[in-house]
C-alpha cells in the first residue's frame, strides 16, 4: 500500500458524518427509481456501512448487491442479508470479472478520488458493466448557488476533486458511455424534484450513463 492510498483511507475513515448522513436513504431511493426493471446484479461503490444498499434491497428484494469500499471496518459491518459479497478496494483496478453487473451505483464517491484517478475509475465501471448496463453516480455540484454566495467549495477534507457537469459528461463519453442524462439531487430535490431548469439550485447532481 502506498502512502497516498493510506492517506485516502484515513481521510475517508475520518469523515464519520458519511456513516450517519440523513440524505443517504433518499439518495438510494433516487437510484432505485432509475434502476432498469431487468437489473439484478448491482455494484455499490463507496457503500460505507451499507445503509444505502439496505434501501435498494428493501425496494427491490430480487437485487444481488456487492459492496465496495476502501475502509475495511465499514465493510465488516455490512448486513449480509443485504450484501451478497463485498470488496475492499480502490477503484482504479477492481479485482472483479468484466461484464459482471447490470448497474453500478456510486453515491457521493467520485469527488473522493484524486483528479488523476477519475478516468481510470470510470473506465473500470465501464468494464464491469454488462452491455446496456447503467452507471448512476451523484457528486457535489461545484456551481451550487449557496456555496458560491457563501464562498464555499466542494474541495477539502476527503474531497480531492470536483466535477462540473460538462466535464464529467465529456469524461463519460470519452470512456464509451452513451445516453448520458443529468438530474438534480441533494436536499433541494426533495422540494424541487429532479428537473428544475437551473442546476445551480442543487447541492448535488445525478449522472446517468449507459454502456451502449
Amino acid at each position: 500500500m502506498t502512502a497516498t492510498e493510506a492517506d485516502i483511507i484515513d481521510l475517508n475513515r475520518a469523515q464519520t458524518i458519511s456513516e450517519t448522513d440523513t440524505f443517504t436513504e433518499r439518495r438510494y431511493r433516487q437510484f432505485t427509481r432509475h434502476l432498469p426493471k431487468t437489473a439484478r446484479d448491482i455494484l455499490d461503490v463507496g457503500c460505507n456501512t451499507g445503509r444505502g444498499g439496505a434501501v435498494m434491497k428493501a425496494l427491490r428484494p430480487s437485487l444481488t448487491i456487492t459492496g465496495l469500499d476502501c475502509v475495511p471496518e465499514r465493510l465488516s459491518v455490512l448486513d449480509r442479508s443485504v450484501y451478497a459479497s463485498s470488496v475492499c478496494s480502490f477503484t482504479e483496478s477492481i479485482q472483479l470479472p468484466s461484464d459482471s453487473f447490470d448497474a453500478v451505483v456510486s453515491g457521493e464517491f467520485i469527488e473522493h478520488l484524486p483528479p488523476n484517478s477519475v478516468f481510470q475509475t470510470l473506465s473500470e465501471f465501464f468494464r464491469l458493466l454488462r452491455l446496456k448496463g447503467v452507471l448512476m453516480l451523484t457528486t457535489p455540484n461545484p456551481v451550487y448557488l449557496k456555496n458560491m454566495l457563501q464562498g464555499g467549495s466542494v474541495l477539502g477534507g476527503p474531497h480531492l476533486s470536483q466535477h462540473r457537469i460538462r466535464s464529467l459528461r465529456r469524461r463519460l463519453e470519452d470512456v464509451g458511455f452513451s445516453q448520458i442524462r443529468i438530474r438534480g439531487s441533494g436536499r433541494a430535490s426533495s422540494l424541487l424534484g429532479e428537473h428544475f431548469p437551473i442546476m445551480a439550485v442543487y447541492g448535488s447532481y445525478l449522472a446517468l450513463a449507459r454502456k451502449w
